[in-house]
């Protein structure tokens, strides 16, 4: 005889049951499970995230062969979401990861991330490295005032929908 409860009838039973009254109800059953889910997702979401898919260019450095061009995906006070064409690869999990972000096609400032996690998103074809921003390394300062403008920034953001451009002012 098995010591494991199967409460899958019990469960089932009750969702076809929900909404009708009468009768002796016995105590609800909870699954754990979506629970669960439900509190990791929250608590991996307790950090405003800002979306900057193609807002900003940013290249990470792969040790020994050049910089690779990466789309920040988004990015919060602890970390940030980027992707890389799933023809380039990906990085490692725990990987040190030197990165730039570049506010024009010259001038760029450097910070380094931890790689948390990477999944392959194949609708997509890329690769997303969720990461976490190193403390104490170069540029602390100026990442967190950055992150800080970002999400000032895309809060009053607005779409171009071809407005018309003249070539002077006069009249």
């Amino acid at each position: 005889m098995s010591k494991v409860l199967d409460f899958t009838r019990r469960l089932s039973k009750e969702k076809k049951n929900k909404g009708k009254s009468g009768g002796k109800s016995d105590a609800p059953i909870i699954d754990m499970t979506e629970k669960r889910s439900e509190i990791l997702n929250e608590e991996r979401r307790q950090v405003k995230r800002t979306i900057l898919t193609q807002f900003i260019g940013a290249m990470a450095l792969v040790p020994r062969k050049g910089l690779l061009k990466v789309a920040i995906h988004d990015i919060s006070e602890n970390g940030m979401a980027f992707d890389i064409d799933i023809k380039a690869g990906h990085f490692s999990l725990g990987e040190q990861v030197a990165m730039r972000v570049y506010l024009n096609q010259e001038t760029y400032f450097p910070f380094v991330v931890t790689v948390q996690n990477i999944r392959a998103l194949d609708e997509e074809s890329v690769f997303r490295h969720g990461t976490h921003f190193v403390k104490g390394t170069i540029n602390d300062q100026a990442l967190h005032h950055f992150v800080k403008f970002m999400e000032t920034v895309s809060a009053a953001l607005q779409r171009d929908q071809g407005d018309i451009m003249v070539s002077s002012i006069a009249r």
